[in-house]
């Protein structure tokens, strides 16, 4: 990011921020035509796309989650696939399945891999907890290594990939949780909460009148890569690095000082995944802000999204109603985030 010789961002860098800025704006903008209101949820997985990250949206039905993803995908310039993840969905559904063809240049038949629907570059996995642990092991596995290996041969993924995976609060009958260390390969956990009621009242009449055009382009699949690139070189001061460190290793029991609230509610704390997705995920909503270097206030405001599900409460803290959200809160308000500190 910045130029060997002076310290400061390069030239094609500061372009390249500049345009992100304008290509952010633009995306909200045509996401304006068919969505209204969820600033904060949009942000945050725009933040997920350009860290190279997957997220997991929990919210009730018919807040227009599809909608959005779909949307956000045609943006983009990017293939989208929804997958409706039920009790009876099988690996083979999501990556693909080999099929015995006739091969034209041999005349013999053999077997060939028939891709699935995980070969798009953006995927909204639909109710992931609806569907047993060896399904949702495929999906989590193609996410982690971009890649589906089927008769001995490797697959990769369409790049840029990203997972969006939803998830009902209410309904819990019939349901298998995802295990924690499935949770941890998401970046985000995303609250999609009611509209407000000026939104609502926008919704009403934004669906029920005349239909407005349909998001258009902004960013190509090579500008999206490039941009992906160009979060990676954004610059971390030693303080930054420090402060992450101390607040992740704070939701850890028996930790050298953490605090004795932690201690009293929480069984296991958030991992180094936490940490790598507190640094990325702080670089690309700066560069989101026109700003070339992660500042305390990017770790704070990605602090939920990236520790609520990183957690594990226990009986203590589940019998006064602590919530994760309550315990990162009070984190963030308790350890210091001041410089001089962390010197």
């Amino acid at each position: 990011m910045a130029d060997e010789t002076t310290g400061k961002p390069s030239i094609d860098d500061v372009a390249a921020v500049e345009k992100l800025g304008v290509a952010h704006k633009q995306v909200v903008d045509e996401l304006r035509k068919a969505i209204v209101g969820m600033e904060q949820v949009i942000d945050e997985l725009m933040i997920s796309i350009f860290s190279r990250g997957h997220a997991l949206l929990e919210g009730v039905p018919g807040l227009a989650k599809t909608l959005l993803i779909s949307s956000i995908a045609k943006c983009l310039s990017l293939t989208f696939h929804r997958i409706q993840f039920t009790p009876d969905l099988m690996p083979s559904d999501i990556t693909g399945t080999e099929v015995l063809q006739d091969d034209p240049e041999t005349g013999k038949r053999r077997f060939m891999f028939d891709k699935g629907p995980i070969f798009s570059n953006i995927i909204l996995a639909d109710e992931i907890n609806r569907t047993p642990p060896k399904t949702q092991a495929a999906l989590l596995e193609a996410m982690q290594e971009n890649m589906v290996s089927a008769g001995g041969e490797d697959f990769h993924l369409d790049l840029p990939f990203f997972v969006l995976a939803t998830q009902n609060p209410l309904e819990q009958e019939g349901t298998y949780p995802l295990p924690e260390a499935q949770l941890d390969r998401f970046m985000f956990k995303i609250f999609v909460d009611y509209p407000s009621e000026a939104e609502e009242i926008a919704i009403m009449q934004s669906v029920t009148g005349a239909m407005d055009a349909d998001p258009q382009p902004v960013l190509s699949k090579e500008e999206i890569i490039g941009l992906q690139d160009l979060v990676r070189r954004v610059p971390v001061a030693d303080h930054i690095f420090k402060y992450v460190a101390r607040l992740v290793r704070s939701t850890r029991p028996g930790e050298k000082d953490t605090p004795d609230f932690i201690n009293e509610w929480v069984s296991w704390g958030a991992g180094p995944r936490a940490c790598l997705n507190l640094i990325v995920g702080g670089k690309a909503r700066a560069i989101l802000r026109g700003r070339f270097n992660v500042a305390i206030e990017d770790i704070h405001a990605l602090a939920l999204p990236t520790m609520r599900h990183r957690m594990g409460l226990n009986f203590a803290a589940q019998s006064e109603g602590v919530k994760t959200d309550d315990v990162v809160k009070r984190l963030l308000e308790e350890i210091p985030s001041d410089e001089k500190l962390y010197e």
